[in-house]
């Protein structure tokens, strides 16, 4: 299930951060980072492959419960290893730096740019649809409108890391607001009887496994932050999935383009416009989640000698990464002009789970060779070994039931990093560093940034 795997990508992502924020904002990043637009437009997806509305909610619980079994992992990993960086400095613990590069590689090249503009497309679509009513808005409209927002985006996040927390916190109260809307309308229909959609729910089961792993394709304040987020964001999925069949038939969830929608037309009328209009908040609050999160990875590589040097600088006057924020937005931007790029984030997710199931291998592999490590949270290590057996399985199985050279491409991708590793990372070669000086020293005092006075 793609939309609920997004859950557990983008909490690892969050949890390097929330250190950072406090116990409620760091709640309020995973919450409003993990809940886009997903579950208001496409919920559809799960019930198509699933078949029936039981697998469809037990599929959205049992993803719950394994993006909860994988955030204690990284809870361990958070409070064990206490570097900025997430997933790349556990990698760069547990495996050295070959591997951390070529997650940070992946990642900052194609990974988290992409997700930031797709995200951002997702945003301009719906705040621009209520303006061509009866048609589909421009492309170029869209595309504009998302480019507006990376700007804006990474503009707040440069300025304070504070100011972007606040954001932060206002858009996932806004869209936890809607969320419990529809919850408590369903909840309401469900005692008027209106259970006919959820009577029978496993009739026309899918039995295809292959399918549903497509499907799944799934400090103190940060292990609080986590053992809050997850459950509630687990409970309001499923809650919110009922309460659209208490409506709606499996046929019209299936046909439905936004169902959120069709469902706020039904029960909401005459203020059926505030669920677009939280759709649009819901997405802008995740857009600004990932941009607070992506930029620390090129500001980690960077300091670690792995990208560029200006990118591990911070601002002279709001100590931010600004850099590294505004690289991944250029990026971003470049992600935003071709016709789609959904199908690259499609055939990068196998290489995201790669990754994911390395840094839970990680975890294993430090109890045995970093015993004398501090773990104020110490997970049983067969939760880890679960998670590596789901990340292996999430990797395989779409590549088993639907085999294309594109997968090929990828990792041909990913290793090509190597061939700039060697000269420029391991040798470090001398004309490419008299190359870089001088850029180097013209964007520094452009920008106005230094480098950070403590290294971790």
């Amino acid at each position: 299930m793609f939309y609920f795997c997004l859950m557990f990508v983008y909490l690892c992502v969050c949890v390097c951060v929330c250190a950072q924020v406090g116990l409620l904002s760091g709640v309020c990043l995973i919450v409003g980072t993990m809940i886009g637009s997903g579950i208001f437009i496409s919920p559809k997806a799960v019930l198509l492959y699933s078949g029936a509305v039981g697998p469809c909610l037990l599929i959205w619980a049992a993803c719950g419960v394994l993006a909860s079994l994988g955030a204690l992992c990284y809870a361990e990993l958070g409070t064990m290893i206490t570097k900025s960086g997430g997933e790349y400095s556990y990698l760069m613990e547990a495996f050295g730096p070959i591997v951390a590069y070529l997650y940070s590689w992946a990642s900052i090249m194609v990974l988290k740019p992409s997700s930031f503009a797709i995200i951002t497309l997702s945003f301009a679509e719906y705040a621009t649809t209520p303006f061509y009513s009866g048609c589909t808005p421009p492309v170029i409209v869209t595309k504009c409108l998302a480019t507006v927002a990376i700007v804006i985006i990474v503009t707040v996040n440069c300025l304070s890391v504070k100011l972007a927390s606040y954001v932060q916190n206002f858009f996932t109260a806004a869209k936890l607001f809607i969320i419990f809307a529809i919850v408590v309308a369903g909840i309401v229909l469900l005692t008027q009887g209106n259970t006919e959609n959820l009577s029978n729910a496993f009739n026309g089961t899918s039995s295809s496994f292959g399918a549903i792993g497509l499907l799944l394709d799934t400090s103190l304040n940060m292990p609080l932050a986590i053992i809050i987020a997850i459950p509630l964001v687990s409970v309001c999925y499923v809650l919110v999935n009922i309460a659209y069949f208490t409506v709606m038939t499996t046929s019209e969830v299936l046909l439905s383009p936004a169902v959120a929608v069709t469902f706020g037309d039904r029960v909401f009328y005459p203020l059926s416009w505030i669920v677009p209009l939280f759709v649009v908040f819901s997405t802008f609050g995740a857009a600004n989640g990932s941009c607070f999160a992506g930029g620390r990875l090129a500001y980690v590589s960077g300091r670690q000698g792995h990208m560029v040097k200006i990118l591990s600088y911070i601002s002279l006057k709001r100590y931010t990464p600004s850099p590294a924020l505004i690289f991944n937005g250029v990026l971003s931007f470049f992600y935003i002009i071709p016709a789609d790029i959904n199908g690259l984030i499609n055939y990068f997710s196998f290489a995201v789970w790669v990754f994911y199931g390395l840094t839970t291998l990680s975890l294993i592999v430090m109890r045995f060779t970093r015993k004398e490590l501090d773990r104020p949270v110490k997970v049983p290590i067969v939760i880890a070994g679960l998670i590596v057996i789901m990340s292996c399985y999430l990797v395989l199985a779409p590549v088993i039931e639907n085999p294309e050279l594109e997968y090929l491409y990828c990792a041909i991708f990913i290793f090509s990093g190597l061939l700039l590793y060697y000269p420029f990372v391991h040798l470090k070669v001398s004309w490419a560093q008299r190359i870089m000086r001088p850029i180097t020293m013209h964007l520094q005092l452009l920008m106005e940034v230094v480098p950070p006075e403590k290294a971790e």
